[in-house]
């Protein structure tokens, strides 16, 4: 496959911490080959034995496991997701404007099996994957700790300095509305001594200010029934 380059095997230099010889290699279902793991402290690669081969950055590797299931895959095998494209996926291409919008929202995501002949150093591989992983922390986790808000120096507005946040009181605060906001603030005014005036039942009795509101433009049977329950109005249009 195209992405498959010769370098030499990684060492001590780049921090080796597993070497896992006759270990196949399997891309999104497609048999690469059988060679040796690296898993060091830099990067994960996977050489052949004619020395091509692929390295993955961690920060690119959403997920790792050990796969287990024989359901999913035939043989036992460290189960490596990566947020990439590789193969003739990663071939560049000229898109339609309508599909280069599209793809915009899907992140590419490659699947990497490594089965390893002796199943039992599936293990020390995950083991030496975890560690390795842990040294190249998210940057967007750590991004999200910060509050991006600015913050009250109160050291600082003690001494004089900085802004100072003003405060009204209600008056105050009517006379820095503009027109505007002071005919919104009339209208919602309006709006709430509308809907306090239409309530005409409290606390299961109909209140007198209410009923001569009703008896303006209807006929209504006033006579209150238990529990709060009213008989039903005749009314005429």
């Amino acid at each position: 496959m195209s992405f498959l380059k010769s370098f030499l095997p990684p060492g001590s230099a780049e921090g080796l911490r597993h070497q896992q010889p006759d270990t196949e290699a399997v891309l999104n279902g497609k048999g690469l080959g059988n060679g040796t793991l690296y898993i060091t402290e830099s990067r994960l690669s996977w050489l052949d034995g004619s020395g091509l081969g692929f390295s993955l950055e961690y920060p690119t590797i959403s997920l790792h496991a050990v796969s287990r299931d024989l359901n999913a895959y035939p043989r036992e095998h460290l189960y490596v997701m990566v947020n990439a494209k590789f193969g003739e996926e990663s071939k560049e291409s000229v898109p339609d404007e309508e599909e280069e919008d599209s793809d915009d929202d899907v992140e590419p995501i490659a699947e990497f099996r490594f089965v390893p002949s002796d199943k039992s150093a599936l293990e020390a591989m995950f083991t030496a994957m975890c560690e390795c992983q842990a040294l190249h922390p998210d940057p967007e986790d750590e991004d999200s700790d910060d509050y991006d808000g600015e913050e009250y120096d109160v050291e600082a507005h003690e001494q004089g300095q900085g802004d100072i946040p003003t405060f009204y009181t209600y008056e105050e605060g009517l006379s820095h509305l503009t027109a505007e906001g002071q005919a919104t603030l009339e209208r919602l005014e309006g709006m709430l001594s509308q809907s306090v005036s239409s309530q005409y039942n409290m606390a299961g009795v109909r209140t007198e200010d209410s009923i001569r509101d009703y008896e303006d433009g209807m006929e209504v049977d006033t006579t209150p029934t238990v529990a709060g329950q009213f008989e039903d109005a005749d009314v005429d249009h």
